[in-house]
């Protein structure tokens, strides 16, 4: 069961700003051509916070996608979040580039070590040498996550997906939402308790698919729209 794009409570409120989704998704019976992946954006709410997770779409298309959705200007994102550092995640994170921008800890470490050590060894393209160095200064310029990024809104580590995979909790007065990332990645996905074949590490995935369907009320999947959690039924 799906449920509207928008939900609030109190001072909190979040808002799908692009659909998601998967250049192949193994689970429809039916695929038609590869598309190009790229993750559900959502806008959060809460207080003097605007947070935008995973803006996964290039600056031209997002930023009128803001627009559209919410009325509002990359000048008005206080923070971005991305659920992990796949290039699908953050196609437009350039136009945001007055917010903070955040991403777990065990994320950034992992990824940064992955990415010096592949920038030393490399060394007979300058290309890929040029092209790995901005990747560092992006990764460089995103911040630690703190464990509340705003009222109602906690770190959701989800483990699994890659090293690092962490979604958010939002906590309503009367239910919980969890944006996902990667940890659940469509509604069939979640209605199959099933994790994306690509997995740094399945085992953990799986875990970490489990615990959001033992928390989450609603779910905002990694390429999908918000969906009711179908474990708990509608509240």
């Amino acid at each position: 069961m799906r449920v509207t794009a928008l939900r609030r409570s109190d001072e909190l409120d979040y808002r799908i700003i692009s659909i998601g989704a998967l250049s192949i998704n193994d689970l429809w019976d039916k695929q038609g051509p590869a598309r190009t992946a790229h993750s559900t954006t959502t806008l959060i709410r809460s207080g003097k916070k605007t947070i935008l997770v995973d803006p996964a779409l290039p600056p031209q298309v997002l930023v009128p996608r803001l627009a559209e959705r919410s009325g509002l200007t990359p000048e008005d994102i206080t923070d971005v979040f991305l659920t992990c550092y796949r290039p699908g995640h953050r196609y437009g994170l350039a136009a945001f580039s007055n917010a903070n921008w955040y991403i777990s800890e065990a994320e950034r470490e992992v990824v940064g070590r992955e990415l010096l050590s592949r920038f030393e060894q490399e060394e007979g393209d300058e290309e890929v040498r040029d092209l790995l160095k901005q990747e560092i200064e992006v990764l460089q310029r995103c911040k630690a996550a703190p464990d509340t990024l705003a009222d109602q809104v906690d770190l959701f580590p989800s483990f699994g997906f890659t090293p690092g995979t962490c979604g958010l909790l939002l906590s309503h007065s009367r239910s919980t939402t969890v944006i996902a990332g990667d940890a659940a990645p469509t509604i069939e996905h979640i209605e199959h308790g099933r994790v994306l074949k690509d997995c740094f590490d399945v085992e953990q995935a799986q875990a970490s698919l489990k615990e959001i369907l033992e928390v989450a009320d609603e779910i905002v999947p990694g390429h999908d729209n918000a969906v009711v959690n179908p474990m708990r039924g509608p509240f």
